[in-house]
């Protein structure tokens, strides 16, 4: 034997030993070049997802809503500023919107390459980096070649591609954590889970439920005290976000987004009406044709499969919060919502295909070749999916306009938002047009029609070829007209493939000069 064969077998490295659910309880050894192809994989998907995000950039895909927003967010924190986002209003906090001090980890990127494209950079690094968990995760159980093309499955997966097609969101931290919050438990280092928990109350404020929700899954392993302290945890993360930061910075002085009002006008409400009329409450989740797609999307290609899993447990609160939304568009699966989801569903689904098999074929299932075979048919359906929706349904696989080269050629459109945003001076406040935004971020105050009150911006940017201009009370080209025609803008470029740009001659404020240095 082999020096380091002594050393793997002394430490436990490679040995097969059985646990009830399926999984080993010291899980294989991997290889340098399994981790290599895990690493092309990763690799692979990080340029797809790349080229794809810079292709809608350079097209004006990418909107103030939200890739503007978190470029000025993490712009602010590279300053060492506060984090004012006008595109949400002036001397707007962000943190009076959501809970999000993670984002403060991004400002480092911004002193190599100031540019929101960057946020995009890490957005993708965030996503890749999740296929180590859920690998590790599935490799406990399976052989490496099911672990691996389970990887590709999920780089190809279409909550991904919604997320990649949407640009950055905070969410992009919460799906490796959450992943190997996952992995832990299945490994039963419970305290790391918990911490790695206490991780995921800085990406938003609405994980703290999702807290409650891991710490119920450690309170099933019978990990009591771990189980104990993590929901203590989320109860305090949540109220302390919701009641005391959010609050503080809201200019409202409100955390305000409830949105639940099928449940109640309040939380406390809310849970009375799920208690006492259940039916009722389940009913609200499939009242509409894009919650029964959402449920079949994230659900039907995994054979049913999580929800035999107690680990789909910790991404129920956040299905469930947005299918109990007010809002439709939460409902749909183009945004970035799904991310987070797609590895905890996944691995939960191969955990129970894992006990299924242990249960239906003996104590020593990996002897048993059909157990080997499903598994890698799983994947490889799941995989498969992947490639058809990519290939031939944009509406869910947007890669779908990168892979077939629709999305190459840039339009008249764009080009004519290009000349517009090339118009506009450095350093000035401007009102723009939702696509324009990203575009104007790293050298001027910009924020969306209506937005900014009157006295500030002294340009414009009004995309007349779309119904509304962007912002959470947009107004539609024709009232954003009137309005600068109102307040004394000028037209410099009209009606350029649809482009206007407008400007009034009074002195540039201070503070547009002072916001990006």
């Amino acid at each position: 034997m082999s020096v380091d064969a002594r050393r793997r077998s002394r430490w436990g490295i490679g040995r097969q030993i059985e646990r009830r659910d399926g999984a080993e309880s010291v899980a294989p050894f991997t290889t340098r070049r399994q981790w290599l192809q895990l690493g092309a994989i990763m690799a692979a998907g990080a340029a797809l997802y790349l080229v794809h995000s810079f292709l809608r950039f350079r097209n004006y895909e990418a909107k103030g809503y939200d890739l503007g927003i978190f470029d000025q967010a993490v712009r602010q924190y590279a300053l060492f500023r506060e984090p004012l986002v006008p595109i949400k209003g002036v001397d707007f906090n962000i943190l009076g919107d959501h809970f999000h001090p993670i984002l403060a980890l991004l400002a480092p990127l911004y002193w190599i390459w100031d540019d929101p494209r960057m946020l995009n950079i890490a957005m993708t690094a965030l996503l890749v980096s999740s296929c180590v968990p859920v690998y590790l995760f599935i490799r406990r159980r399976f052989s490496h070649t099911t672990a691996l093309i389970a990887a590709g499955a999920l780089v190809l997966w279409w909550p991904f591609q919604a997320m990649v097609n949407w640009d950055f969101h905070e969410i992009a931290f919460g799906v490796p954590i959450a992943a190997w919050v996952v992995w832990a438990i299945d490994g039963r280092r419970y305290w790391l889970a918990t911490s790695l928990s206490a991780v995921l109350l800085t990406v938003r404020e609405d994980m703290g439920v999702t807290l409650l929700a891991i710490a119920l899954v450690l309170a099933i392993k019978r990990a009591w005290a771990p189980a104990v302290v993590t929901a203590v945890l989320g109860v305090a993360g949540y109220v302390f976000a919701t009641s005391v930061v959010i609050p503080h910075f809201s200019p409202e002085g409100e955390f305000g987004y409830w949105q639940f009002t099928a449940l109640g006008p309040d939380m406390g409400s809310s849970i009375a009406f799920i208690l006492s009329q259940p039916l009722d409450a389940i009913a609200v989740l499939f009242d509409h044709p894009l919650k029964i797609g959402l449920w079949l999307l994230h659900f039907a290609a995994l054979w049913l499969l999580p929800f035999l899993s107690p680990y789909t447990l910790i991404g129920a609160p956040i299905l469930l919060s947005r299918l109990f939304n007010d809002r439709l568009n939460v409902w749909s699966p183009v945004y970035q919502y799904d991310a987070i989801l797609a590895p905890i569903f996944l691995m939960a689904a191969l955990e129970a295909l894992s006990r299924i098999g242990v249960w239906r074929q003996g104590r020593h299932p990996h002897r048993d070749p059909r157990r080997r075979r499903l598994p890698v048919i799983f994947v490889s359906v799941l995989l498969g999916c992947g490639v058809v929706g990519t290939l031939f349904f944009p509406q869910v696989f947007p890669f779908q306009r990168t892979v077939t080269g629709q999305n190459w050629q840039r339009s008249e459109w764009a080009h004519a938002l290009d000349r517009a945003v090339k118009s506009i001076p450095d350093d000035v406040c401007i009102e723009a047009a939702d696509n324009a935004v990203p575009h104007l971020v790293d050298r001027t105050y910009v924020g969306l029609h209506g937005d900014m009150g009157d006295e500030l911006a002294t340009w414009m940017i009004i995309d007349t070829t779309v119904e509304e201009l962007g912002g959470w009370d947009p107004l539609t080209p024709d009232e954003a007209l009137d309005r600068a025609e109102r307040l004394g803008y000028e037209p410099v470029s009209a009606d350029d493939h649809g482009i206007w740009v407008l400007h009034r001659d009074r002195p540039v404020d201070p503070a547009c000069v002072q916001y990006v240095p």
